[in-house]
């Protein structure tokens, strides 16, 4: 009974949703329409029209879009638990972020403060027109932007998460010293590695991947010929949970930009564009302070970056577009976040005067920039890229600077890394503890950025296509594990923080898939 009353619910939340979607009034606007055909009978209406709409593609695209809200629709609680539990169970997490998101907010008032600079106003007519003008070569400008600074780094962020306790649990009566070493100490649950052979069972070193050149079965190039015909099947019929299944094995590159929007349901019809452009408008219109902070973060990250540079111009766009998007609101209410609120007209603590400062929620921090970066191989059209990005982040990246016990979050990837580490190589983790060079310091920045910038993009991508295969971004905390597995014998002979992270200070020349293959299914355990 309980199954048949949390699938009502789900069905209830999903119809709700749809209801009110373009993509319902095109349904019903086709099926309208389909009356006037002579294969329609009045004596089997219904039953026609939903054949004319299986024939003519339109039920498959319903699949996708229900597929989708199942995939970023709110938890299931009980009836009577109140909406916060919603966005996140445990209270101390609740707490934390909350904590959190003031400090933010106020670093961000008092940079507004002190440099005199306005959180948003109306640009001049001459302003506007200028910008307009150089959309495409927003690169080109060089302004000063010394004043300015980012609102927070990873590693401000990591020090919170170290500090993190459940008020409930008393840790002296852990019986193990091993839950001591790690800096995360609170009690989450998070996979094994027998959990995790299980959850990743196509990952074996037995069925063929794309990113690994040799298999012991079948010759590699035979393997992606036919896997690469497979793939332009899925992208033909056009399902979802088919292009989410086949992105399990890799994405051959030719087809990934079709295979990622596909399992995303990210479209680029007319209305996605015309709003793209309504964001745009919105740009050239206004300019916020947090602008500074994307521009900056751009200059400093993706902009001295050998394979991303060449992008700048198209990373202000979508960020810039990203930071007016108010659908992207909708995203809170299960993200443990609470969009921060600025006050006009200088009322502080006026409820009606109360605003929310980015329109999108979100303030941008060191390194944001690096979500997008990887995006611009694959769409070189502004609209595509940008549906997509919107998407990428309101499923998994708002999970990376957010505090919450959701196995996909940072604090859960942060937990299972140290556990990762501390059960298979529990030397390595005791020597670089005893050194004062914590894994987790190290592997963070990796982490709460996706590898994004770290690993050369070819290898970045194939990890990216097993976060959508797998709906999780467990496998980055796998990875991260797997990266000082393989350099374990170098790191064994440090002697400070400074030379293990020289030991790891270059990922580039690694290959993502072999790594994660060995870590997972050639651990002893």
């Amino acid at each position: 009974m309980e199954e048949d009353t949390e699938l009502s619910v789900s069905i209830a939340q999903v119809v709700q949703r749809l209801s009110g979607s373009h993509l319902h009034s095109q349904i019903e606007r086709q099926a309208k329409d389909c009356l006037h055909r002579p294969e329609i009978k009045l004596e089997s209406l219904k039953e026609d029209v939903r054949s004319f709409l299986k024939t003519s593609g339109w039920e498959k695209k319903l699949q996708n879009a229900v597929y989708r809200e199942l995939h970023i629709r709110l938890p299931l609680s009980h009836p009577t638990a109140p909406p916060e539990h919603l966005k996140e169970p445990l209270a101390y997490m609740r707490k934390a972020q909350a904590s959190w998101e003031k400090r933010v907010l106020k670093s961000l008032n008092s940079m507004s403060t002190e440099l005199g600079v306005p959180l948003a106003r109306m640009r001049p007519a001459a302003e506007q027109k200028e910008l307009t003008n150089k959309w495409n070569e927003m690169g080109t400008d060089e302004p000063d932007l010394s004043r300015f600074r980012p609102v927070y780094a990873p590693k401000d962020f990591l020090e919170v998460l170290i500090s993190l306790r459940n008020p409930n649990h008393d840790s002296s009566e852990d019986i193990s010293a091993k839950s001591h070493w790690g800096l995360i100490q609170v009690p989450l649950n998070v996979g094994d590695i027998p959990q995790l052979r299980q959850a990743y069972a196509e990952l074996n070193l037995n069925t063929g991947q794309l990113g690994i050149d040799d298999y012991a079965h079948i010759h590699p190039d035979l393997f992606e010929n036919e896997y690469v015909q497979i793939g332009k099947k899925v992208v033909v019929e056009q399902d979802s949970a088919a292009a989410q299944q086949y992105s399990r094995q890799g994405c051959p590159t030719g087809l990934r930009a079709d295979l990622w929007a596909l399992i995303l349901n990210s479209t680029n019809q007319p209305q996605d564009v015309m709003y793209y452009e309504q964001l745009k408008a919105g740009v050239v219109q206004h300019d916020l302070l947090v602008d500074n902070l994307i521009v900056k973060d751009v200059k400093l990250t993706a902009s001295n970056d050998d394979y991303y540079f060449v992008f700048e111009d198209f990373l202000y766009q979508v960020l810039l577009c990203f930071s007016r998007d108010t659908a992207v609101l909708e995203h809170f209410k299960y993200n443990s976040a609470t969009p921060p609120k600025s006050y006009v007209h200088g009322r502080v603590g006026d409820e009606e005067c109360a605003v929310v400062y980015p329109p999108n929620g979100v303030i941008p921090f060191h390194g944001f920039s690096m979500y997008v970066a990887p995006l611009c191989f694959l769409y070189n059209e502004p609209s595509k890229l940008y549906s997509v990005f919107r998407e990428m982040y309101i499923r998994y990246f708002f999970r990376l600077h957010s505090i919450s016990s959701s196995p996909s979050g940072i604090v859960s990837l942060c937990l299972q890394f140290e556990r990762l580490v501390q059960t298979h190589l529990p030397q390595l983790f005791y020597h670089l503890r005893q050194i004062g060079a914590q894994p987790l310091r190290m592997a963070f920045k990796w982490m709460v950025r996706g590898f994004s910038g770290y690993l050369s993009t070819d290898q970045l991508l194939l990890l990216w296509d097993r976060i959508l295969g797998y709906d999780s971004l467990e496998v980055v905390a796998v990875l991260a594990a797997a990266v000082f597995a393989f350099r374990a014998e170098n790191l064994m002979e440090v002697t400070s923080l400074a030379s293990a992270e020289a030991v790891l200070a270059d990922l580039s020349t690694l290959k993502v898939m072999p790594l994660i293959q060995i870590f997972l299914f050639a651990t002893a355990i």
